[in-house]
């Protein structure tokens, strides 16, 4: 039993991490965010479009991401914007994507049936459930915290160990005076863009870490008799 207890302990903080992450994520998938973000990395001249030529490019190869299909041909001025290496690492990139919100939907269904199951006192006791939370909270932070040092001491590198992780070899490296892919999106996009996004996820995993944490206090104290009365 205590075995089981600890696995389910473990399901539920993994999961939690993972909600964290995804739900932190979703803002810097919306034009809006690209857009600033592209602005500060001088895509334009990188580029050489136009403004709306660069709005048009970018915003059909984000939908094109998220919403698909995902075939990643938008043209400006009837030539096409990415070639053929660039359209199949675009696919790539959507593979993982999907995969990940896929699993962040998985983790989200968990830690309600767990929330759900706490508040029925099925196997897992409320304290529990929040300690679980807390703990995948606190694990996402430090993880985060851990990745911000590695990315600040050296980014390019981690940038690289990332992509090797999730793709092929060979199939990211675009030279950005030739391919598009890296002049819209310049490096100095991805490390500006991976800090803001590294920081609302700290923020996200240390808010609910402490509301986590007053939710377990709340209900440790309370008497035995008032615990169904203690919101879950």
């Amino acid at each position: 039993m205590r075995r089981t207890s600890g696995l389910a302990s473990v399901v539920i903080a993994a999961a939690t991490a993972l909600v964290l992450t995804a739900a932190s994520t979703v803002p810097f998938l919306t034009p809006q965010w690209v857009a600033f973000a592209q602005g500060r990395a001088d895509a334009q001249a990188w580029t050489g479009f136009a403004p709306a030529d660069l709005r048009a490019a970018t915003d059909a190869i984000l939908t094109d991401l998220v919403v698909g299909p995902p075939d990643f041909d938008v043209a400006v001025g009837g030539v096409a914007v990415l070639s053929e290496p660039e359209r199949a690492h675009m696919r790539d990139v959507r593979a993982v994507f999907t995969s990940f919100f896929a699993a962040a939907v998985g983790g989200l269904l968990v830690v309600v049936a767990a929330w759900m199951l706490a508040g029925r006192g099925d196997t897992w006791t409320r304290p529990r459930f929040w300690r679980a939370v807390r703990a995948g909270a606190r694990g996402l932070a430090l993880g985060i915290l851990a990745l911000g040092v590695v990315a600040f001491a050296a980014f390019d590198a981690a940038f690289e160990v990332f992509h090797r992780v999730f793709f092929s070899a060979g199939t990211y490296n675009f030279d950005p005076r030739t391919y598009r892919l890296t002049q819209l999106f310049p490096d100095a996009f991805w490390s500006e863009t991976s800090i803001v996004v590294g920081s609302v996820i700290l923020v996200t995993a240390a808010v609910v870490a402490l509301l986590a944490s007053r939710r377990h206090g709340s209900i440790e104290r309370a008497p035995i008799g008032r615990l169904s009365e203690v919101s879950r």
